[in-house]
């Protein structure tokens, strides 16, 4: 997997203080996308080991308390993030079991694979839905057109309200 930006300290990728990863690669390319620079699969950095470390020695940081870890791209979902996005997730539960995920993803819940499920089944938010122009608000929390839907799949919506 590659990526093409990581954020230590976020504070705009969902609620509190978060890390945040851009991953490379999305077969979407919705017109209008900010992000367009995310769309060849080997853009951007190769997401090593340490990488990955990084991103679990930032969580655990007590000198700024994260919030949780927030996926987004491309696309975390993108076949060719699915395996390393995985083990990710799954390390983050075992090692940062206090921390929330959220993840952005073009596929819609309904469509999702057998694989891509396996993720979802480790993350507490999904905001899923292509960006669709014609439909852009930027007074939308959390996503960029109202077609977007916010998922809250392991805590009610109330208690993220609380950021």
């Amino acid at each position: 997997m590659h990526y093409q930006k990581y954020y230590p300290v976020d504070v705009v990728n969902g609620p509190g203080t978060r890390c945040t990863l851009f991953v490379s690669g999305c077969e979407h390319q919705c017109k209008g996308c900010y992000n367009q620079s995310t769309w060849r699969t080997d853009s951007g950095h190769l997401f090593t080991q340490a990488m990955e470390d990084q991103v679990i020695k930032d969580l655990n940081d007590s000198r700024i308390k994260r919030r949780g870890l927030s996926l987004s791209g491309g696309d975390p979902l993108h076949p060719v993030n699915v395996a390393a996005i995985q083990r990710l997730v799954e390390r983050v539960r075992r090692e940062c079991p206090d921390k929330d995920i959220w993840l952005w993803t073009g596929y819609t819940l309904a469509k999702l694979n057998d694989a891509q499920q396996a993720v979802i089944r480790h993350v507490d938010v999904v905001i899923d839905g292509k960006f669709e122009q014609e439909h852009y608000d930027p007074s939308l929390l959390w996503r960029g057109s109202a077609n977007q839907v916010i998922h809250y799949l392991n805590e009610p919506e109330s208690a993220w309200s609380k950021s």
